[in-house]
């Protein structure tokens, strides 16, 4: 017997996906299992990313399966690096297949824009008091009313990471934009955009003095132009703290280079669509 998957829109995947909290529990076990090796029951490549360069953009292919979940995806991202701030069309869209593992039947096709700014947040540590740098003033001010709290849209890069305990990069910069004789000594950075081999958010003193945790050896190893470049060492994955194979070095200057990964993705991916199934 077969059947038609169900569609999830952006709307609908949000509707079932709220909080980034709910995300927690289930990404830190994923994470600690990714790190476990073939014990861990995660079959996750690194991403395959096929360049389009006539429009100068790039499709991400992300395919993960999780024994323990035994949960089957595969998300298709495209990200376009000439997009002007006018366009109607987002720099990034992603798309997120589920399948029934057991027979390779296609459940559902969702909204991947959602899932990846969810399960992305649940990985990174957020600051109760927020500073905002943008390369356009606008999209700052455009993203501050989007947080609740004190936030402040800061004229530079400098301005906004001057004394700051955590420290978030989120960008598309192909050179360093964050510099190591602006980061207080004990300051943590979670750098998530930059996700190209050439490109990088980090400068080559910060990146060597930081302790260096990834999601991926593996895909920092390949993908990572702010490890590559610099020449850092790697002291552990994310996963293999969460297991305490690895200590969380608190006290020190810290750097999580974030990927993104598809069984995390994997991760939302079933909880949005068992919320979906329990309420039909």
């Amino acid at each position: 017997m077969s059947w038609a998957p169900v569609f999830l829109s952006a709307a609908e995947v949000q509707d079932h996906l709220r909080s980034s909290s709910l995300l927690i529990p289930p990404l830190e076990a994923a994470l600690a299992d990714f790190s476990s090796g073939p014990d861990g029951g995660v079959t996750q490549p690194v991403r395959t990313v096929v360049p389009v360069a006539k429009h100068s953009g790039f499709l991400g292919v992300m395919p993960a399966y999780s024994a323990t979940e035994d949960a089957l995806t595969t998300k298709l991202v495209t990200f376009y690096e000439g997009h002007s701030t006018t366009s109607t069309v987002p720099s990034h869209q992603a798309t997120v297949l589920l399948f029934e593992p057991s027979n390779g039947s296609l459940l559902a096709v969702m909204d991947g824009n959602v899932i990846t700014a969810k399960r992305t947040a649940a990985v990174s540590a957020i600051a109760t008091k927020v500073r905002i740098w943008n390369r356009t003033r606008e999209n700052a001010e455009k993203f501050m009313d989007t947080v609740q709290g004190e936030v402040q849209v800061c004229s530079s890069v400098q301005e906004a990471v001057t004394g700051a305990d955590v420290i978030i990069t989120v960008t598309m910069a192909t050179e360093p934009i964050l510099f190591g004789a602006w980061v207080k000594p004990g300051a943590h950075i979670n750098a998530v955009g930059a996700s190209r081999p050439d490109w990088r958010e980090l400068d080559d003193e910060l990146m060597r003095r930081a302790v260096l945790y990834v999601d991926s050896r593996e895909a920092a190893l390949k993908e990572s132009g702010d490890v590559l470049l610099s020449g850092a060492e790697i002291f552990a994955e994310l996963g293999e703290v969460v297991k305490g194979v690895k200590p969380a070095h608190r006290e020190k200057t810290t750097v999580f280079k974030s990927l993104g990964m598809a069984v995390e993705d994997m991760v939302a991916a079933k909880l949005v669509y068992n919320s979906w199934s329990s309420g039909k």
